[in-house]
């Protein structure tokens, strides 16, 4: 991250919640380029991990676990499902569907998880230890704006 020398601090905005969004925005991009050759978004990266520690579930549980809407987790779950990496089949109650990892799926969240581990501990070195503790309990206080 050699690169960021010259562009560091940049100025913040007076505005907290758009400073969370470029922030967002820059992580986000960190984390697509490195998994790039694996095919798969962050986005997608992020509900196949979720999705491999509690399968077989259903969508609206899948929803609560991972902390997003259903709408926004059904959107998400279709490009899974075209390539193949996602089932998802009539659940219990014939109104819910239920969603499990296929091998095609498992493959791909192995590829991804090892391309996932050099940007994280790229983020982590960059950071520093002291800095992703005081981030990870900002991010915990911000998340408990809405229970």
């Amino acid at each position: 991250m050699k690169h960021i020398a010259g562009c560091y601090p940049k100025i913040p905005s007076p505005c907290l919640c758009l400073n969370i969004r470029r922030a967002s925005r820059a992580v986000t991009e960190l984390y697509e380029k490195v998994l790039a050759p694996s095919g798969i978004k962050i986005t997608q990266y992020s509900l196949l991990r979720h999705l491999e520690q509690v399968e077989p579930v259903t969508i609206s549980e899948l929803a609560k676990f991972m902390r997003i809407d259903r709408t926004t987790l059904n959107r998400n779950m279709k490009p899974l499902s075209e390539m193949g990496f996602i089932k998802i089949n009539i659940g219990e109650d014939p109104r819910s569907r239920q969603v499990m990892l296929t091998e095609a799926g498992k493959s791909a969240l192995s590829t991804a998880t090892t391309l996932w581990d050099e940007a994280q501990a790229s983020l982590q070195e960059y950071l520093g230890d002291t800095e992703v503790e005081q981030f990870n309990y900002l991010i915990s206080k911000l998340e408990a704006l809405v229970p």
